[in-house]
Formats: C-alpha cells, sequence, structure tokens
C-alpha cells in the first residue's frame, strides 16, 4: 500500500482511507460485525486512515469504530483517525463553529470512540458566521489542547482554504471527487497542492455509479439522501446508468473491476490525493483497494475520457437542500 504525508508536515498514511458513513446505516444497516469486518480487512491490507463524524449516525459510526478499538488494543497507535464536527442537526442553526460547540462536539467524539486524540479533526461544514481567520485560531486552540494532532476543512472553495491557511496549517481538505464530480479541479485540488494540504476525495465512486453494481433506482428511492438526489431521480438516474455502462464495459476489458478503475483514477490526479470510500461489504472493499495497485497508462486515461468526458453527469450532485452548506466556487 503505497503512503503519503498527510498535509506538509504530517505523518505519512496510507493513500487510501476507509470512509466510515456507510457504519452508520446510510446507505441502508450496517451490523457492528459488518463494520468490524471491514476494518480488520482494511488493516490486514495496510490501510492506515479511518475517516468519520459526529453526525454519522448520531454518533453511530464513531461508536462502532471505539468498539473496534476495545476489542484491537494496540492497533488505534498505527493508524490516522480522522473525525468531523460542525453540523447540529439543528433547524434553527445548522451549522456551528462556535469554539465552544466544537470543543464539546469534540470531545464527545472522543469519547465514543475511547480515545483521548484523533490525529485529524475537520470542520465538516463552515459556519460563515465566523471568518476563515478566526476559525483557523479556533482550530490551531484545540490543537494545542492537545485533542486533536492536526486540522482540515470540509467542502470548501479555495479561497476560504487560503485564508484559513494563512492562521493555521490545514493539514487536510474534504471533498467529493470522482469521474463524476470534478469541480476540485477548478482551483481547489490545485491549491492542495500549492498550500502542502491533501485533499481527502469522499464518494470516488460517484455514490456507487461508478461500480460494477450501481444502486438499483428502487433501493436509491429507499434512502433518504439518495431519494431527491438529483442523479438518482429520472430521467437523470437512467441518463447515468447508461453513460457509466460504457465504463463498466471498458473495466471489463481492462480486466479490472469497474470500482477499481474508478479508485486509481482518483489516486492518479497527485500524490496529495487521498480517496476515502465507503462499504460495510470486504468483496466490495476488496475492489476498491485494488484500485491502489493499477498504475494508468496515457492509453488508459485517453479511453476514460472517452468513455466519461468532463460533465457527462446527468444532474447537480447535490439537491438544493443538500446545497445548504458547501461552497460553491469557479
Amino acid at each position: 500500500m503505497k503512503t503519503i504525508q498527510l498535509g506538509a508536515n504530517g505523518p505519512r498514511l496510507s493513500q487510501f482511507g476507509i470512509g466510515a458513513m456507510s457504519f452508520a446505516g446510510i446507505y441502508g444497516d450496517a451490523t457492528e460485525g459488518e463494520s468490524h469486518a471491514v476494518l480488520d480487512a482494511c488493516w490486514d491490507a495496510g490501510v492506515t486512515h479511518i475517516d468519520t463524524a459526529n453526525v454519522y449516525g448520531g454518533g453511530r459510526s464513531e461508536t462502532m469504530i471505539g468498539t473496534w478499538f476495545a476489542a484491537n488494543p494496540g492497533k488505534r497507535d498505527s493508524l490516522i483517525l480522522a473525525t468531523k464536527a460542525g453540523i447540529t442537526g439543528n433547524a434553527d442553526r445548522r451549522f456551528n463553529n462556535d469554539p465552544d460547540h466544537l470543543t464539546a462536539s469534540l470531545d464527545d467524539s472522543l469519547a465514543r470512540l475511547g480515545v483521548d486524540h484523533v490525529d485529524l479533526f475537520y470542520i465538516h461544514r463552515y459556519d460563515t458566521a465566523h471568518s476563515p481567520e478566526d476559525l483557523a485560531g479556533t482550530l490551531k486552540q484545540l490543537i494545542d489542547s492537545g485533542k486533536t494532532r492536526a486540522v482540515g476543512l470540509s467542502e470548501v472553495a479555495p479561497s476560504t482554504l487560503r485564508r484559513a491557511s494563512s492562521e493555521c496549517p490545514i493539514a487536510a481538505v474534504q471533498s467529493e471527487y470522482s469521474l463524476s464530480t470534478r469541480a476540485p479541479e477548478l482551483g481547489l485540488i490545485q491549491a492542495c497542492a500549492e498550500l502542502g494540504t491533501t485533499l481527502v476525495a469522499f464518494s470516488p465512486v460517484g455514490r456507487a455509479f461508478l461500480t460494477d453494481a450501481p444502486f438499483s433506482y428502487e433501493r436509491g428511492q429507499s434512502m433518504a439522501f439518495t431519494k431527491n438526489n438529483p442523479r438518482f431521480v429520472e430521467p437523470n438516474y437512467s441518463a447515468n446508468i447508461a453513460a457509466t455502462n460504457a465504463f463498466r464495459t471498458l473495466a471489463a476489458e481492462m480486466g479490472v473491476p469497474a470500482a477499481s478503475l474508478a479508485i486509481a483514477w482518483v489516486i492518479s490526479r497527485g500524490d496529495h490525493v487521498l480517496p476515502i470510500p465507503g462499504t460495510k461489504n470486504v468483496d466490495h472493499l476488496a475492489e476498491l483497494i485494488r484500485g491502489t495497485e493499477i498504475t494508468l497508462s496515457d492509453s488508459d486515461f485517453a479511453q476514460i475520457d472517452a468513455v466519461l468526458p468532463v460533465g457527462w453527469a446527468h444532474g447537480d450532485r447535490y439537491s438544493a437542500v443538500q446545497w445548504e452548506g458547501p461552497e460553491r466556487y469557479s
């Protein structure tokens, strides 16, 4: 498993992490046994990065990871553990970056995880009631407290990253990035490279569209996130399946699973790019990890671009409600 550096001066970690949102039942229920099996398989494969958040299942994902740590004493110190806070779930104030709120949220996360610190603490959504510089000051205080070794931002514009970085090193920025969502190429991936910030790519297999087993329309309609997501409603859903059929065919011709090819493409974007797919299935995890072993040629890139050119996806990546919080930029 190839390793990269977290941020400009951080520790080494695998250039592949496990996104633990799936442990919380976001895409269908996941048992503790299934979640622990995925973490066991990650450990065996040399995956050293685990990413979670306090809102995943209302703390369920963190609790699952915490029970795995308890059952595997000694493994925590070899892993780079990340969590996030800042989404409140309250209708009157959905995002809160106040220092007291973030400190309390981190304390609660540490308790669920059963650890005394995390290696990376993200602001899950930027609260514009604070300037990026003031937020960076809060993040620096959290580093100074010893409760996190490094800090990050999520779903922010390059300008916000630059302003925050002027006050505190930002080790990572989390953003959706895949062959189906290429907005980070409009400045974010470049700003991260310039500042020594790791770009952590969530949903790198396009919420299953870039796999050999994409969600059926019926399954998508049964899950809260995809039910009203523009890419999963008709006629966009059928158009996206038709578009990605060519990608599945290409992957088969290359002798690899579609998910592996999608991961290989994300990793090829730079040594500072780290995909964090999520799954509750060990067999699917193996397909995802296989992508870290693939080196793509110029011919491979040309074929991928031919079947999935920039802008191929039908429908926005978020609905109007889902767009509340993430920063748009161009």
